[in-house]
């Protein structure tokens, strides 16, 4: 059994300056927990692969090609691949969601 848990994890250096931590990463998958603070939020960007997304805390707006949506806490999304995506955090308080990538990836993100 292996357990990891976020506040073992340093946040990794990333396009989008904002805290992403890699907490799981094997040859089939990969999954990252993203913390935006009030007023941060991810670049829009393409993926190579389907991801979905787990709301942790808080809510933050999601932006799937051109659908727009505010989802909160125990909120789950797909995002299909290759679809320019990002998250925004328009509130006052901390967001944090659960990033899945299926499978692993095998080609860089690219930023729009």
């Amino acid at each position: 059994m292996k357990i990891t848990r976020l506040d073992d994890v340093t946040s990794q250096p990333n396009p989008h300056h904002v805290d992403a931590r890699k907490v799981y990463d094997t040859e089939h998958a990969v999954a990252v927990v993203i913390t935006l603070r009030p007023g941060e939020a991810l670049k829009r960007h393409i993926t190579p692969v389907d991801v979905f997304f787990y709301v942790l805390q808080g809510k933050g707006t999601v932006e799937i090609g051109d659908e727009r949506e505010t989802v909160g806490e125990g909120t789950l999304v797909e995002s299909p691949a290759r679809i320019p995506h990002r998250w925004i955090n328009e509130s006052n308080a901390v967001f944090r969601v659960l990033v899945v990538k299926v499978p692993r990836p095998t080609e860089e993100t690219k930023l729009l």
